[in-house]
């Protein structure tokens, strides 16, 4: 039995029947109950600092398709997109080192469970595909977004109708909700609908992509917070964290 497709099981059905509410699209009052992640927005100037500092060293940053090997390995990630991780389940020391103030916001933020610098090369597309785990939100901050996306050639699009347990037509994205990323600015969303994203500049976009302990009843609370623990301490996501590490020398 796999714990993660249990929960999502689990959860899917309360939102049917209407005992869990249903996320929309996009969560653009996340402050309500999240309010620990405007501190990120608040500091956005020190973010994208630290983050600019880093792309002196881009080339050494691990490119995401490999991270996590055959798992990421030709799938959607299969492009030029680079990820600078600062934490997976635990905080990846090394690398926070290269960014420690943006590290240290981050740790100030209990319910992270993944974060990392989602570095996206100019005129790639991420094509249609469904999250994982309905136990996660997903935070975005945009970090550096070529030309404020003045043109809109920067966005991120959501189906929320369609999620992997009721649709197997990828075309529906074409009916998504678009959200066009801003520096400094911060939306969250649920990761688990049908989504695709988009750098259609000649520049570097990036966000920083957050994975966050979603909030439900106590009752199912503490079943996510187990599931989550047992499954950050696995040899497989153990070895992202290895994968993940940036080499200076």
């Amino acid at each position: 039995m796999d714990p993660l497709k249990t929960l999502n099981k689990i959860v899917f059905t309360l939102e049917q029947r209407g005992w869990i509410k249903k996320t929309p699209a996009f969560i653009y009052n996340y402050e309500n109950e999240y309010p620990d992640f405007k501190i990120l927005e608040e500091n956005a100037d020190i973010i994208q600092r630290e983050c600019r500092e880093l792309l002196n060293i881009k080339d050494n940053i691990p490119d995401l398709d490999g991270l996590a090997g055959a798992k990421t390995k030709g799938g959607v990630q299969a492009i030029k997109w680079k990820s600078f991780m600062f934490k997976s389940g635990d905080f990846i020391e090394e690398n926070c080192s290269l960014c420690p103030e943006t590290a240290d916001l981050l740790r100030g933020i209990p319910r992270i469970k993944q974060a990392f610098f989602s570095i996206l090369d100019p005129e790639q597309y991420i094509k249609p595909h469904f999250g994982y785990y309905k136990g996660f939100l997903r935070y975005h901050l945009g970090v550096i977004i070529p030309g404020n996306n003045a043109d809109n050639n920067c966005r991120i699009r959501i189906n929320d109708q369609c999620e992997v347990f009721n649709c197997e037509d990828k075309s529906k994205i074409e009916h998504g909700e678009s959200y066009f990323w801003k520096n400094g600015e911060g939306i969250m969303f649920n990761d688990v609908y049908l989504h695709d994203a988009t750098n259609q500049t000649k520049e570097i976009r990036v966000v920083l992509f957050i994975d966050v302990l979603r909030k439900f009843h106590w009752s199912i609370d503490w079943i996510n917070k187990l599931i989550l623990f047992v499954g950050y301490k696995t040899k497989s996501v153990k070895q992202i964290a290895k994968n993940a590490k940036v080499k200076t020398t």
